[in-house]
C-alpha cells in the first residue's frame, strides 16, 4: 500500500492552496471526483479580491479575508497573475440605504479595513455620473483577478515540490489507524486504497457528506444547501470602470457590477436554492435581475443582457450568513484529521491565508 503524508480531498481553490503550502515539507496527494481542478464554486464566481468589510468582527472570515487579500496581491504580483487593484463602490441610492453605509463604514473600520470612506460628491460625480447614487463608499483595495491562473499556479508549485493532483479520483471511505488513516478511492473503474498520516477534507459543495463518511453519519449534523446564483453579461458600452455594490442583503451581496479583466461588465449573483448541484440558466427571472440593476443604473438596455453562467455557494444555513468552518481534533475528536465546510465567499480572497492557518494548526 502506497503512503504519503497528507491527502487532502478536493482541488478547488483553497485545497489546492493548502495542498501548496504543505508540499513544501511534506508528500502530498489532492484528489478530486471532477474531470479537472476548481469546477464548481472556484471558477463560477465573481473573482473579486475581496476587501474584507462586511464580515462579523474576529471571525474567521474576516481574519482570513483581510491577511488572503495581502497574500493574494502579493502572489500575483511575484508570479504575474492577471489581476487589477480596480476598487469597489457600495452605493445608496436613497437616503434611507445611506443610513446603511455609516454601518458599512464602521464595521470596514472596525475590522482593521481603515482604506473605506466615503466617497466625495466630486468623486461620484467623476466616476458614477450615469448611476443614480445618493451617497457611497469607496473601497480602493478591493480587485479582481484571473482565478483560473491562480490555480494553475498553485498546482505547478504542488508538482513542483512532487505533489500530485488526482482528477477523475473519488473519495469513498477511510478508516483510522494507529499512525494515521487508511483511504480507499474509485479511479479508472477500480478501487485503491493508500495509507496518510493527515486527511484534510477541503470538499466544497459535498464537504458534509464527505465529512458524514469519515465521522459517520451519526456524528455529524452539517447539512449542505445549494446556494444557486445568475451571472449576466452586458454587450457593448458600459458606464463601470469601478467595481459596484448595492446595500447588501440576507443570502449575499446583491447584484453587483463587476468587471472582468478584459473590461467588460457582468452582473450577479441573485439567490436561488437549489436541492441538487446544477448549473443550468433559468433566464426566466431575467426581469427581476433588470429590476434590481436599474435602481443603480437607469440607463441599461435589458436586450444587451446575456446569460452568462451560474455558480452555486456552499452554505450551512438558509436563513443567515455562517461563518467558515475549519474544525480540527479539539471540535471532532479525529487526530490529524482537518475538516473545512461553509467556504464561500470570500473563500476565494481568504485562500492562501486559510492554507496558513491550517498549516499552523496542525
Amino acid at each position: 500500500m502506497d503512503k504519503i503524508d497528507t491527502l487532502i480531498i478536493g482541488a478547488g481553490v483553497v485545497g489546492l492552496a493548502i495542498a501548496a503550502r504543505l508540499s513544501h515539507s511534506r508528500s502530498v496527494i489532492v484528489i478530486d471526483k471532477e474531470t479537472h481542478f476548481g469546477e464548481h464554486t472556484s471558477s463560477r464566481n465573481s473573482e473579486v479580491i475581496h476587501a474584507g468589510i462586511y464580515y462579523p468582527k474576529d471571525s474567521l472570515k474576516q481574519r482570513l479575508c483581510i491577511n488572503g487579500k495581502v497574500l493574494l496581491y502579493d502572489r500575483c504580483q511575484r508570479l504575474n497573475i492577471p489581476c487589477q487593484q480596480l476598487g469597489k463602490f457600495i452605493v445608496a441610492t436613497n437616503a434611507e440605504e445611506a443610513q446603511q453605509l455609516a454601518r458599512i463604514k464602521q464595521a470596514a473600520h472596525n475590522n482593521s479595513v481603515t482604506d473605506v470612506d466615503f466617497a466625495s460628491t466630486h468623486t461620484i460625480n467623476q466616476h458614477l455620473s450615469d448611476l443614480t447614487v445618493h451617497s457611497a463608499l469607496f473601497s480602493p483595495s478591493t480587485g479582481i483577478l484571473d482565478s483560473h491562473q491562480l490555480m494553475l499556479s498553485l498546482v505547478a508549485e504542488i508538482e513542483a515540490n512532487g505533489g500530485i493532483v488526482a482528477t477523475q479520483t473519488e473519495f469513498i471511505q477511510s478508516q483510522q489507524t494507529a499512525v494515521g488513516f487508511t483511504v480507499t478511492m474509485h479511479c479508472n473503474n477500480e478501487h485503491y486504497t493508500l495509507s496518510c498520516e493527515q486527511l484534510i477534507n477541503c470538499a466544497g459543495l459535498t464537504a458534509p457528506d464527505v465529512m458524514a463518511k469519515i465521522t459517520g453519519s451519526s456524528k455529524t449534523q452539517a447539512k449542505a444547501y445549494y446556494c444557486r446564483g445568475r451571472y449576466y453579461r452586458y454587450q457593448g458600452k458600459h458606464p463601470f470602470a469601478h467595481l459596484v455594490y448595492p446595500i447588501p442583503n440576507t443570502h449575499g451581496l446583491g447584484i453587483h457590477a463587476t468587471l472582468d479583466l478584459a473590461g467588460q461588465v457582468k452582473f450577479g449573483p441573485d439567490t436561488e436554492y437549489v436541492n441538487n448541484i446544477d448549473y443550468r440558466f433559468d433566464d426566466a427571472q431575467k426581469a427581476q435581475f433588470v429590476r434590481a440593476i436599474k435602481q443603480y443604473w437607469p440607463g441599461l438596455d435589458p436586450n444587451r443582457l446575456t446569460p452568462d453562467y451560474t455558480g452555486i455557494r456552499p452554505k450551512l444555513d438558509r436563513h443567515q450568513q455562517s461563518d467558515f468552518v475549519i474544525e480540527f481534533e479539539a471540535t471532532h475528536g479525529i487526530a490529524n484529521f482537518v475538516n473545512l465546510m461553509g467556504i464561500e465567499s470570500p473563500g476565494l480572497t481568504a485562500c492562501l491565508a486559510i492554507a496558513e492557518y491550517v498549516e499552523q494548526r496542525l
